[in-house]
């Protein structure tokens, strides 16, 4: 649901880790200002280069209404947010556009720190959306943020392999398949075991595919959040990564996404789940003579793995949003250059060029995207089926418990680990522990 016009959010600083960081003030001054109202400041997330293209794109189409500045946050997004926050919590001017992991949109939403999204403003960049971008920029049931690109994982896979398995991949297949094959085939999966980010994203895709929720029930007050954690559909996933672990490769406690398309592609791991960024790198390889073209020519693609036989699967969604910075002095321009960004244009050139899936599902259909990403179609029902981490301004703090509790995933015992889990982060929100 859109914002009323004109309509304030109320600051409540108080809320999730934000009110820790207010102190640190003296950040402001580090920003990029340039003392000029009609050049905006756009904090970037790391990649390829594709977000500097498009600022520059939209300054020239802007004809002088506004020219867009980038400015590059730390790699880590859990970095960004700190980064980001401590600027905010010190009401830094000189931020006006900020590229967001949507995990935590809620925090800064709460916290007053994104400008209110103006009802026509966003009427018209949810237009044609997929739904699980929409889902992460809402907060409250309002929509607090602008969808840029979307993310998901596919099932990688080698087709060689899957057929000498007795696979069929035209059928969804479970987790429990997939190491079964790989015990056969004497291969590997490759999945984020890496005590990071990643993990959750995992953790949360298994438990949403068994049919649960790591938040059932979110609140503001911490005492009223219903966790899911010691449910049976978290019993599941806890069955389903500890089985994983016993075929992820002697490295599987500190596998991230980029050491699992190595082991992909150098024929360690036979199945992988990724984000389709690993299709244009193994292109862009073969271009650059670093990877055999029969490579590539062996993967095949399929939605993720069910968690469970017959429930359908809840593939991760990850992706970027853009929030308007509170305390810029010019707002209006900002949504301006927003709606520019993630024009249909500018996000098929992202697609095309960096590897990022659109928000748009029009993008998907567009003849050249599905000429160089024939996965195009699946990543598209993929983000339509995706499941959001959890909605909560204490996100960071349910995050990191989750990796400390779940990692490795070899040690993870289905009938305690969930509880164990549930019970570090209440103690955590009530203030007993520290992550």
């Amino acid at each position: 649901m859109p914002n009323a016009p004109g309509r304030k959010r109320q600051k409540k600083r108080a809320a999730g880790a934000a009110a820790s960081l207010v102190a640190v003030a003296a950040l402001s001054a580090c920003g990029g200002d340039s003392g000029d109202d009609s050049t905006l400041t756009w904090y970037t997330n790391p990649d390829a280069g594709g977000q500097a293209e498009i600022a520059s794109r939209c300054t020239e189409e802007a004809d002088g209404a506004y020219r867009i500045e980038t400015a590059q946050l730390p790699r880590e997004s859990s970095q960004q947010r700190e980064q980001l926050i401590r600027r905010l919590a010190a009401e830094d001017d000189s931020i006006d556009l900020i590229s967001l992991d949507p995990p935590y949109i809620p925090e800064f939403a709460e916290a007053g720190f994104l400008a209110p999204v103006p009802e026509d403003v966003a009427e018209r960049v949810t237009e044609g959306v997929v739904q699980s971008a929409i889902d992460g920029s809402t907060w409250d049931g309002e929509i607090v943020a602008v969808p840029f690109w979307a993310n998901t994982q596919l099932l990688w896979y080698k087709e060689s392999v899957a057929e000498a398995a007795g696979l069929d991949m035209d059928e969804p297949v479970t987790w429990q398949q997939l190491v079964e094959a790989a015990e056969a085939q004497d291969t590997q999966i490759a999945a984020q075991g890496i005590r990071a980010e990643a993990l959750t994203v995992w953790i949360n895709a298994l438990i949403e595919g068994a049919g649960g929720s790591i938040i059932e029930e979110t609140a503001e007050d911490p005492e009223d959040i219903v966790l899911g954690l010691e449910s049976e559909a978290a019993v599941e996933a806890a069955e389903a990564m500890r089985s994983v672990a016993t075929v992820g490769g002697p490295a599987f406690s500190t596998a991230g996404e980029d050491a699992n398309v190595v082991d992909f592609e150098e024929g360690d791991a036979a199945f992988m789940v990724n984000w389709p960024f690993v299709w244009g790198r193994a292109l862009d390889a073969v271009e650059a003579g670093t990877l055999d073209a029969s490579v590539p020519e062996d993967y095949g693609w399929a939605r993720y793995p069910r968690t469970v036989e017959g429930e359908e699967s809840r593939p991760p969604y990850g992706g970027i949003n853009l929030g308007v910075g509170a305390f810029s002095r010019n707002t209006d321009l900002a949504y301006e250059a927003a709606e520019c960004i993630v024009s249909q244009e500018n996000q098929t050139y992202y697609f095309l060029t960096n590897g990022n899936p659109a928000s748009l599902a029009s993008v998907f259909d567009d003849p050249e995207v599905l000429e160089v990403f024939p996965q195009a179609p699946l990543i598209r029902e993929s983000l339509e089926a995706a499941a959001p981490r959890p909605q909560t301004v204490y996100y960071s703090e349910v995050s990191g418990a989750l990796q400390r509790v779940y990692h490795p995933a070899s040690s993870v015992d289905p009938g305690t680990t969930g509880e164990e889990a549930a019970e570090l982060i209440r103690a955590v929100l009530r203030g007993e522990e520290l992550l």
